[in-house]
């Protein structure tokens, strides 16, 4: 052969052969498509496989990142209950009896309070103690105020430093009660119940309604609006109850007549609750909406649930 025709198909071959390869790759592209939208129908575990076994054109998932520090923070539970706990304990505990039981517990709380020493009989007697504030003056460290009764009437109002854990769950009162004043009164708003209710169809519902609620005097259902779930006093803690005032702050609650159908008037009723012990002052606040010609209770919002009175 002679030598142009060798460096002819010399180069003719060296066209062809890069035209093999590259019918190669191709398939093997179109191969590796087909591999991996076939993994992604069958599901996450073969699309794995297929990324894993792929050429080195398709590229790997990215390695899990590093799982991030997660930082919880307590919050601090309030240490009037513990306080109060204590106050009882150490005011019913005297340093003449530290094996008493109530001397015990006040020093398992307190561990560095000095008891007192009361003298005998000069004190009436303690009634009830009760945690009336609680401040936290800074991380950690509180201050109660609590309530102590006696049966004299006398009441008188003690500060208790009490330590936390940063959790909130130990207390520990580091101090001895400090006797302090009385907290005091807060500003009453004006009352937004400036309406007065004559004597009607409203008033005249509320005091049904109430009779029903504390007595047992008919059916509460009766006076409810649909929908709305309410449950009677049980057991029945009065014999009679006389309705004293009714007033509201829309002034749709005075009209006469019973107003147009979906209005809404909210009240608030005073009354006298009666029972063989004596008479007593009761307020309730409710919400009416007028139906078919007659007001139904809607809402009883005097912090009773309704789904039910207390059973």
């Amino acid at each position: 052969m002679s030598p142009g025709k060798q460096a002819s198909e010399g180069g003719a071959a060296a066209p062809m052969a890069s035209g093999v390869e590259l019918e190669k790759m191709r398939r093997r592209v179109r191969l590796s498509r087909l591999a991996l939208f076939s993994a992604i129908a069958a599901g996450p575990v073969a699309l794995g496989v297929a990324v894993m076994s792929g050429p080195s054109t398709v590229a790997a998932a990215p390695s899990a990142a590093k799982p991030t520090a997660m930082r919880t923070m307590a919050v601090g539970a309030d240490p009037g209950g513990f306080a109060q706990l204590f106050v009882g304990a150490w005011l019913r505990s005297s340093s003449d009896d530290v094996e008493g039981a109530q001397a015990r517990l006040a020093r398992s709380v307190a561990p560095d309070v000095d008891l007192p020493a009361p003298a005998s009989g000069a004190q009436s007697k303690l009634v009830s103690v009760t945690a009336v504030r609680s401040m936290q003056r800074t991380a950690g460290q509180w201050w109660v105020t609590v309530a102590a009764q006696y049966a004299d009437g006398l009441v008188r109002f003690y500060a208790v430093p009490v330590a936390a854990d940063q959790l909130g769950g130990s207390f520990t009162v580091t101090g001895a009660p400090g006797a302090v004043a009385s907290p005091a009164r807060a500003e009453v708003p004006k009352s937004s119940y400036g309406v007065s209710v004559p004597d009607g169809d409203l008033s005249s519902t509320v005091g049904q309604f109430l009779a029903a609620y504390l007595t047992g005097a008919g059916d509460v259902d009766r006076y409810l609006a649909p929908g709305v779930k309410l449950s009677a006093v049980s057991p029945v803690p009065y014999t009679a109850v006389v309705l004293e005032q009714v007033s509201a702050i829309e002034e749709a609650a005075a009209a006469g007549q019973v107003p147009a159908e979906g209005t809404q008037v909210r009240v608030l009723a005073s009354v006298e609750a009666r029972d063989a012990n004596g008479r007593w002052p009761l307020t309730y606040e409710f919400t009416f909406k007028a139906r078919s010609g007659r007001w139904e209770v809607s809402a009883l919002e005097s912090g009773a649930a309704q789904d039910g009175g207390a059973r």
